[in-house]
């Protein structure tokens, strides 16, 4: 009795002025990443299937960097290990934001985004596992399908949500947040190679260095950029996906700004400012640009219905995902004290999940990881292209359903049959 007179959490609930202030400026720039990386992965395709497809491949496959340190790899290594460090960078900060300051501050307002995001997680592995099961195909992929590309889906939501509620836009930036870190867990547990302790102990010790600087309030770009360099070649050496740095040392940054020490705002609002535009204009982008790039043809495609693994990751992303984010906020709302916010209703939710099966840019960069035979990874990377797409168009009828009720919404509350100068909604009866 006295657990149902408890106070229950709404999710995504009105946060401050300057929260809400800052995911509207990520979302802003987001959507224009999303278009940008639609745009490279487009260019990427065609340029991988136009007759001068052997260029790209040598453009691709070109190394670069610095042979005696162990720096020397291809163009499209750079991308992932390189510029995609700083995409992980932001991500760390975005979550390091909703830890300190926004929905996942607390035990009661994080339990839904968690638990949708865990099930965004899961069933989808679970969907790959149990089709590569049944059809005898190989078990190492079972991640590629648990990524969220929220560039993408946030592109997809603003392009036809004119008139969704800022729930949704709140709901699926919170909820992605949680999954990326799932991602990256992933990557720094599982996709190791050839551990090296020593450069490992070294890229410890460094970000120790940069917490202190941190605690200690010590500014300049000049400590920072050296620093986070030797910590990301450290990384990479010691045989950890070199992103895992980018995320170690966003979530380091400090998140309040000391008004004790004149701070106008946080290292972490300060590093997001200046690293989200080359995040989303330059490093994705060029990492989809290097990654995308695959030969598209009828048998490749056909392959997609045929081998098990392939099949595995399309029904992962397009179904999966759906199903597993829809559950775990049910489970949630059902099961503990987070309702979802009285903006919201449940065909919004069933939206926002297949949208979280755009998996593109960290499902590809897990492929590459999953498999290492050039051919496989090219059968993968046509398969969450196909399943991403798939996710998009159902999503994109989805979200437009949504967007209708809400124009009409909008629409009805605006009228004025009776001319008298206010909506009927408005209206006295």
């Amino acid at each position: 009795m006295g657990d149902d007179r408890r106070e229950r959490v709404t999710f995504p609930g009105l946060p401050p002025w300057p929260e809400r202030a800052t995911v509207a400026r990520i979302l802003r720039t987001e959507t224009t990443g999303g278009l940008i990386l639609l745009v490279a992965a487009a260019v990427a395709l065609v340029w991988a299937n136009s007759p001068w497809g052997a260029s790209y491949a040598r453009v691709r496959d070109l190394h670069v960097g610095i042979p005696p340190l162990g720096l020397d790899m291809s163009v499209a290594h750079w991308t992932a290990e390189g510029l995609l460090t700083i995409f992980f960078l932001v991500a760390g900060i975005e979550l390091k934001r909703e830890l300190v300051t926004g929905e996942l501050g607390t035990p009661s307002t994080a339990t839904l985004p968690v638990v949708a995001a865990a099930g965004g997680v899961a069933v989808p592995a679970a969907v790959y596992l149990a089709v590569a099961g049944i059809g005898g195909g190989s078990m190492k992929g079972w991640a590629v399908p648990m990524a969220t590309d929220i560039a993408f889906a946030l592109a997809v939501l603003a392009v036809l949500g004119t008139h969704l509620p800022a729930a949704m836009r709140a709901f699926l930036l919170t909820l992605a947040v949680v999954d990326d870190l799932g991602a990256i867990l992933v990557i720094a547990i599982v996709f190791t190679a050839g551990l090296h302790p020593p450069a490992l102990a070294g890229a410890g010790a460094g970000l120790v260095v940069f917490h202190l600087l941190q605690r200690y309030r010590i500014g300049g770009w000049w400590w920072y950029v050296p620093l986070g360099t030797v910590i990301w070649a450290l990384t990479y050496k010691g045989g950890v996906h070199a992103t895992v740095a980018g995320v170690a040392m966003g979530l380091i940054l400090r998140a309040r700004p000391d008004r004790r020490a004149g701070e106008d705002a946080s290292p972490a609002d300060r590093a997001e400012h200046l690293l989200r535009p080359v995040s989303a204009a330059v490093a994705a982008p060029l990492f989809a640009l290097f990654a995308a790039g695959v030969r598209v043809s009828a048998p490749a495609i056909g392959a997609i219905f045929v081998r098990p693994e392939l099949l595995g990751v399309v029904l992962g992303l397009v179904a999966g995902k759906t199903a597993g984010i829809v559950a775990g906020t049910w489970l949630a709302a059902r099961f503990t004290r987070a309702r979802l916010s009285p903006g919201l209703a449940w065909a919004d939710v069933v939206a926002l999940a297949a949208l979280g099966g755009i998996g593109f840019t960290v499902a590809l960069l897990i492929g590459e990881l999953a498999f290492t035979d050039p051919g496989q990874v090219e059968h993968v990377k046509a398969a969450v292209l196909v399943g991403s797409v798939t996710a998009a168009v159902v999503a994109a009828l989805l979200v437009r359903r949504r967007n209708r009720v809400y124009r009409a919404l909008w629409e009805a509350e605006g009228r004025d049959a009776g001319a008298d100068g206010g909506p009927d909604a408005h209206r006295r009866p």
